[in-house]
C-alpha cells in the first residue's frame, strides 16, 4: 500500500519525537510519519536506567508524541529501503512517500555469543528495562563498565540483585575520572554490595540446562566463568547506518549531516545518536545521550519544516550536555571525559562537590561537573573560549571560572 506524507521520520525514539515537535513549530498542519520498529510509542530513554529502578511507579517515560504532534506512528515498521530519487520509504510490504525525510534510526546493542532472551539482556530498550528488572530476584552479572553498565548495576543492587560486575578496565571509571573519583565510585559500589571484578573482559555466554547463564570470562591470563540467574548487557552500541549507506548517503561512524543537520540530500537530514554533525565548539563528532537527541531532533525536524515551506534554514549549534546517576552520585558534564588527558580539578568538598576540567594542547576539550548543578551554560561558555589549541597557556585560570559552591 501508498502512503504519502510531508515528512516521514524513520526512527521512533527521543530524536523522533522532538523532530515532530520541532516540525509544528513552523509547519502546524503537515501531515507527519513516524515509523518506529518497536512496538511502544517514543518514551524517555534515560529513566530505564536511572529514576525507574529508584521507584517504578514515580515516571511516566511515554511522550504522548501523537497526542502533541498529530503525527501517525506506525510501529513495530522495519524500513528496508530508501529510494532518493522517488523519494520514497520502503517498509514491509508499505511505501511511504515524502517531502523532507529524517533518519532517527539510532544504534543497536553490541552483542557477545547468546542472542536476547529473559534471562540475557542487552540494555537498550524499555522491554529490557522490564526484562532487567525481573532478574533482581536472584543473581545478575552485568557487563560492562560505562556510563549504562555501571548504572544499571547500582540499579539492579538497590532493586535487591545479588550484582557481580565486570569492567575491563584496571578501575570503575578509570577511563573517565580522576583517581579521587575513581575511588569514591568504587567505595559506593563496595557499600551497596556489588562484586566489582576489574580487568575482566567478558568472551562468550553459556545458557545451562539448569536455567543458570554463564559468562566465561578472562581475568589476566586466567579464564574464569561466571554462573549466574541472568545477565545484563551494557557493551554500547553500533549506530544504525546501514539504510542510509545503502541509498548512497555518507556515512563515517554516523551519517555525515552539515551544520543545518542535512546530507548531501537536501530533502533527507539526521539527528540523535546516528548523527555524525560538525558541532559548533568541538569539531565533527557523534553524540549518544539524550540532550544531543532532544537538542538535534528538534532542530532537525525545525529545517525539515523550513526545506518544505520555503523558508531560511538554521544551523544547529548547540553543543550537548550528558549526565548519569549512580547510586546517590551525580554530575553533568559537556565534551571529552579521558582520564589520560591534563586534568585541572576545582573541589569545593573532595570528591564530593567540584568540578574537573580536561584539557589537551593547551585548550579545553571536557567539564565534569560534580555535584555541581544548572552550570552547563558555563561549561560550554569556557569550552567555546579555550576550545581553540594554545588558547589555555595557563589552566590555572580554570580555578574558580564556575562556582562550586
Amino acid at each position: 500500500m501508498r502512503f504519502d506524507y510531508d515528512y516521514v521520520i524513520v526512527g521512533g525514539g527521543m530524536a523522533a519525537d522532538a523532530a515532530a515537535r520541532g516540525i509544528r513549530q513552523l509547519d502546524p498542519s503537515g501531515s507527519i510519519a513516524i515509523l518506529g520498529d518497536e512496538a511502544d510509542p517514543p518514551y524517555e530513554r534515560p529513566p530505564l536506567s536511572k529514576d525507574l529502578w529508584r521507584d517504578p511507579s514515580a515516571h511516566e517515560p511515554f511522550l504522548g508524541t501523537d497526542g502533541a504532534t498529530d503525527a501517525q506512528l506506525h510501529l513495530s515498521t522495519r524500513v528496508t529501503a530508501i529510494d532518493r530519487t522517488a523519494r520514497t520509504v520502503t517498509a514491509d510490504d508499505d511505501v511511504f512517500g515524502y517531502r523532507a525525510l529524517l533518519l532517527a534510526t539510532g544504534g543497536r546493542p553490541r552483542e557477545l555469543t547468546l542472542g536476547p532472551s529473559p534471562q540475557v539482556v542487552y540494555f537498550r530498550t524499555i522491554g529490557d528495562y522490564h526484562r532487567a528488572r525481573a532478574l533482581a530476584a536472584g543473581s545478575v552479572v552485568v557487563v560492562g563498565g560505562g556510563f549504562i553498565g555501571t548504572e544499571i548495576a547500582a540499579g539492579l543492587a538497590m532493586a535487591g540483585a545479588k550484582v557481580t560486575l565486570l569492567t575491563p578496565d584496571a578501575e570503575v571509571g578509570a577511563r573517565q575520572y580522576p583517581a579521587g573519583l575513581v575511588a569514591r565510585i568504587r567505595r559506593a559500589f563496595d557499600e551497596h554490595g556489588v562484586d566489582v571484578r576489574t580487568g575482566t573482559q567478558a568472551r562468550w555466554l553459556e545458557r545451562s540446562s539448569v536455567g543458570t547463564v554463564t559468562v566465561h570470562v578472562q581475568a589476566g591470563e586466567t579464564p574464569v566463568a561466571l554462573a549466574a540467574d541472568g545477565v545484563v548487557l551494557g557493551l554500547g552500541i553500533e549506530p544504525n547506518t546501514e539504510l542510509a549507506q545503502s541509498c548512497g548517503l555518507p556515512v563515517d561512524d554516523g551519517v555525515v549531516v552539515d551544520r543545518f543537520l542535512r546530507t548531501i540530500d537536501p530533502a533527507v537530514f539526521a539527528a540523535g545518536d546516528v548523527a555524525s554533525y560538525p558541532d559548533a565548539i568541538l569539531g565533527q563528532r557523534r553524540v549518544e545521550h539524550v540532550d544531543q537527541a532532544t537538542t538535534s531532533g528538534r532542530a532537525a525536524g525545525a529545517n525539515m519544516a523550513a526545506t518544505v515551506t520555503g523558508r531560511p534554514l538554521e544551523p544547529y549549534t548547540h553543543t550537548p550536555f550528558f549526565y548519569s546517576d549512580i547510586f546517590d552520585l551525580g554530575y553533568e558534564a559537556v565534551g571529552r571525559l579521558d582520564a589520560q588527558l591534563e586534568l585541572v580539578e576545582d573541589w569545593a568538598v573532595p570528591q564530593e562537590t567540584g568540578v574537573v576540567y580536561y584539557t589537551e594542547h593547551a585548550s579545553l576539550v571536557g567539564v565534569l561537573l560534580w555535584n555541581v548543578w544548572d552550570a552547563t551554560d558555563a561549561a560550554r561558555a569556557l569550552l567555546s573560549r579555550f576550545h581553540e589549541p594554545g588558547s589555555l597557556p595557563d589552566p590555572g585560570v580554570l580555578h574558580g571560572a564556575i562556582a562550586t559552591g
